[in-house]
C-alpha cells in the first residue's frame, strides 16, 4: 500500500486489547497515531509516547481520519455514535455493541454518513482461517456438511461487562459465517454460570446455516486447557484449524478400496492422507489494521463491515434467548428472530 497520503488515527481505550492496538498503530505504515483516550491514564506505558486524553471530544479536536474503539463493550455505542456524528471512520472492537438495538443504531449512523467502519473480528485475519476460507472458496472440500468450533480457557479477569457468549462466542459465530460464506438460520443453546458472576461462563450451541450446514460451538471460561479449534467437514474430508498456532491440516477421505467384507458394508468414509499446510504466518492484528487502513483510503479491502458485525450480535442474542427459554431460535434474513415452540 502506497498512496502518498498519511492517515491520522486515534485510539480509545488502553485495556488489554487496547494496548495491542497501540503497539500496532504506532508502527503501521502510512498511519500516525495522534493520541489515545483513557480516563484512567496509561498505567502500563502502552501509549507509545503520544498524548493520553480524558475524553473523545479532546481527541476529535486534534483532527483525525479514523479511530479504533477498544473501550468496554458497554460503551461502544456511545463512543461510536460520537465518532459518526463527527464524520470520523471507526474500527470497533468486537462485539459491535452489547445489544442488538445498539448495533443497529451504529450501522445506521455510519452508513447514513457514508463513513468507512468495521468490526475487529480478528479471527478473519488468522492465517489458518484465511487459508481455510480460500480453500473452501476453491471447492477443495466439495459440499460442506458441518462446522465445529471449540474455544476454551481460563477466566480472563479483563472482562467484566459481558458474558462468554458476547465476549468469546462472537468470535466463533463470525468466523463460521465468514469461512462458510453462509448465514445462520437457527440456533439452540445451553449456558451455565459457575464462577459466581452475573453472566454466563459456558455455552454449548448447535445451529444451522442457510445451506443446511450444521454448526456446533463449545465456548467457556472454565477450562485450564486453552483451545482454539475449528473443523470443517465435507464431501472430500475435513479441514482442522488451530488458531493458537495458525496451523491448518487436511484429513482426506480414503480412496483405497477394501476387500474386507465387514468394512465394505459400512458406507461411510475411511481415513486417508493427512496434509499439514505450510502457510505464511503474519500477526492477525497487523493484518486487520492494514486492511482497515486500506479501506479508509478507498482501496478494496476485506474488512468485517458493521452490518456483518450486527448479524453476529443478533446471533449472539439468539444464543442467549435460546438458553434462557430452553428453545430453538429461528433467524430471518432481516435479522429478526422468532421463537420456535
Amino acid at each position: 500500500m502506497s498512496t502518498g497520503r498519511r492517515l491520522r488515527a486515534g485510539l480509545i481505550g488502553l485495556g488489554s486489547m487496547g494496548r495491542h492496538h497501540a503497539r500496532v498503530l504506532s508502527a503501521l505504515e502510512g498511519v500516525d497515531l495522534v493520541a489515545v483516550v483513557d480516563p484512567l491514564g496509561d498505567k502500563h506505558g502502552a501509549a507509545q509516547g503520544v498524548p493520553v486524553l480524558d475524553t473523545v471530544g479532546e481527541l476529535l479536536g486534534l483532527g483525525i481520519d479514523y479511530a479504533v474503539v477498544a473501550c468496554p463493550t458497554a460503551r461502544h455505542e456511545e463512543v461510536g455514535l460520537q465518532l459518526a456524528e463527527a464524520g470520523v471512520c471507526a474500527l470497533v472492537e468486537k462485539p459491535l455493541a452489547d445489544t442488538v438495538a445498539g448495533a443497529r443504531r451504529l450501522v445506521d449512523a455510519f452508513e447514513s454518513r457514508g463513513l468507512v467502519a468495521g468490526v475487529g473480528h480478528i479471527e478473519r485475519c488468522n492465517p489458518a482461517l484465511r487459508s481455510l476460507r480460500a480453500r473452501l472458496e476453491a471447492d477443495e472440500l466439495g459440499d460442506v456438511f458441518q462446522v465445529v468450533t471449540r474455544r476454551q480457557g481460563p477466566f480472563p479477569h479483563r472482562v467484566a461487562d459481558v458474558g462468554v457468549v458476547k465476549d468469546l462466542a462472537t468470535h466463533d459465530i463470525d468466523l463460521t459465517s465468514w469461512v462458510a460464506g453462509r448465514e445462520y438460520v437457527s440456533i439452540a443453546a445451553h449456558t451455565v454460570s459457575k464462577s459466581g458472576r452475573e453472566h454466563e461462563d459456558m455455552v454449548s450451541a448447535v445451529g444451522r446455516l442457510d445451506d443446511g450446514t450444521m454448526v456446533n460451538h463449545l465456548v467457556n471460561w472454565l477450562s485450564p486447557l486453552k483451545e482454539r479449534f475449528t473443523s470443517v467437514t465435507g464431501e472430500r474430508g475435513c479441514f482442522v484449524a488451530d488458531t493458537l498456532t495458525a496451523d491448518l491440516t487436511f484429513h482426506s477421505n480414503s480412496a483405497v478400496a477394501t476387500e474386507w467384507e465387514a468394512l465394505r458394508a459400512f458406507r461411510g468414509v475411511a481415513e486417508g492422507d493427512m496434509i499439514r499446510y505450510a502457510i505464511p504466518k503474519r500477526e492477525p492484528l497487523l493484518v486487520e489494521h492494514e486492511l482497515f487502513r486500506d479501506a479508509v483510503l478507498g482501496v478494496p479491502a476485506d474488512i468485517c463491515t458493521l452490518r456483518q458485525g450486527l448479524r453476529t450480535v443478533e446471533v449472539a442474542a439468539a444464543v442467549l434467548a435460546s438458553a434462557a427459554g430452553n428453545r430453538s431460535i429461528s433467524l430471518t434474513p432481516e435479522g429478526l428472530t422468532s421463537h420456535d415452540s
